[in-house]
């Protein structure tokens, strides 16, 4: 069962990786969410905003292979993904781009929770 959290975990760190591209810069950005960022203070907090979910993708990823680090990374992308959610539900009006960011979170929620399901009941078996 242990692989099966594995997995989920290595997929939810693949969806955190997706956005590293907008690192590249600004059309890379607009590809991904759909937005114009013409002014130079968003295209700098959007293109760091890229290199931590590089990271948070990494240390899923990661944490995938590392029994002990599994718990906290299944809570570090829970964290991740339902804030997104409740941002952008709590704003509205997101455009077609941001709403395939939402479902990917959406799926990355339902990975980690069965993760941490799955996790659990094989440490209390064991």
């Amino acid at each position: 069962m242990e692989k099966v959290v594995t997995g989920l975990l290595v997929l939810v760190g693949i969806i955190h990786l997706l956005p590293v591209s907008g690192v590249l810069g600004v059309e890379r950005l607009a590809v991904l969410y759909g937005v114009s960022l013409g002014e130079p203070n968003i295209q700098i907090l959007m293109r760091h905003r890229a290199v931590l979910f590089g990271l948070l993708g990494l240390f899923l990823v990661y944490a995938a292979f590392q029994p002990s680090l599994k718990p906290l990374a299944i809570i570090a992308g829970f964290v991740s993904v339902v804030s997104f959610i409740a941002i952008a539900w709590s704003v509205g009006g997101y455009n077609d781009a941001l709403r395939k960011v939402v479902i990917a979170d959406i799926i990355a929620i339902v990975a980690l929770i069965a993760a941490g399901v799955i996790h659990l009941i094989s440490r209390n078996q064991s």
